[in-house]
């Protein structure tokens, strides 16, 4: 194929993503003037609206408080979702591999990812106090179970052929971990991540609202309990950045770092 031919090919895919684009900012659009129509036709003065927003952005930009608690916020949040990560894919590869070990841990496990979260709030917050220490094991807590469960998932899907390879070729249990199980299981291991990413930033601003620990959730239930809607909306859509954003990065080192593994077209 010559490159005459793969410009032609390449057009269709821009023009076609660029019309998902025109689409997705169109849809945006008609929801923003929506909700601004019926704010101003229905709602008390009080309640956010898109133009209370952009006028409240600068403001609220301008605000050393309101980048200290994002900082802190994203901090815990990273933080907790690297330690839930490595702990999860351990336990996960531990649960689909072993079988004694499924047995004895599967049913906790099932429990605790279906418990409510401000169910374990309380509990979490007298072990490590009213303080970050609080918000981050909520965030770990939040994250792991996710983690956990698609990583035994994808370790008890690898296909029975691919181990008795290994092993007809003398391979280690390291080398069937890193070179099979691991690899064979990349697509619930990102499933996993996605999920975890979700529910650890959900983890932190419920910590935040329950122990009062200063970060984006306080600064969201602070402004909203003071009437100001628009600045307490100006840190919601702070928060759903953040989760655009990891969604964005994690697609593109996937891309990068694991070409093999394409998702669909329509993500």
């Amino acid at each position: 194929m010559n490159a005459r031919d793969t410009a032609a090919t390449r057009a269709p895919t821009r023009t076609a993503a660029f019309g998902d684009a025109a689409i997705r900012i169109a849809a945006g659009l008609v929801i923003l003037l929506l909700w601004e129509g019926l704010c101003r036709a229905f709602a008390p003065p009080f309640v956010a609206r898109p133009s209370g927003i952009v006028a409240a952005f600068p403001e609220v930009m301008r605000n050393p408080a309101f980048w200290t608690a994002a900082r802190a916020t994203l901090t815990a949040v990273f933080e907790g979702l690297a330690i839930a990560f490595v702990l999860g894919t351990m336990v996960g590869v531990a649960v689909g591999r072993i079988r004694a070990v499924d047995r004895l841990t599967s049913m906790y496990i099932s429990g605790f990812f279906a418990m409510p979260l401000t169910a374990m709030l309380p509990l979490l917050s007298l072990w490590f106090g009213y303080t970050g220490e609080a918000r981050l094991a909520t965030v770990v807590f939040a994250s792991f179970f996710s983690v956990a469960t698609n990583v035994a998932d994808g370790a008890r899907a690898v296909p029975p052929e691919y181990i008795e390879v290994s092993r007809s070729f003398c391979g280690s249990g390291r080398s069937r971990l890193f070179d099979v199980i691991l690899p064979s299981s990349v697509p619930y291991i990102l499933a996993g991540l996605r999920l975890a990413a979700g529910r650890a930033l959900i983890g932190a601003v419920v910590a935040e609202f329950f122990v009062s620990i200063p970060g984006l959730g306080f600064f969201i239930l602070f402004e909203a309990r003071r009437f100001h809607h628009n600045e307490a909306m100006v840190g919601v859509a702070l928060l759903a950045a953040a989760g655009v954003l990891f969604e964005v990065a994690l697609r593109r080192a996937t891309a990068t770092w694991l070409p093999w593994y394409r998702r669909g077209a329509s993500d």
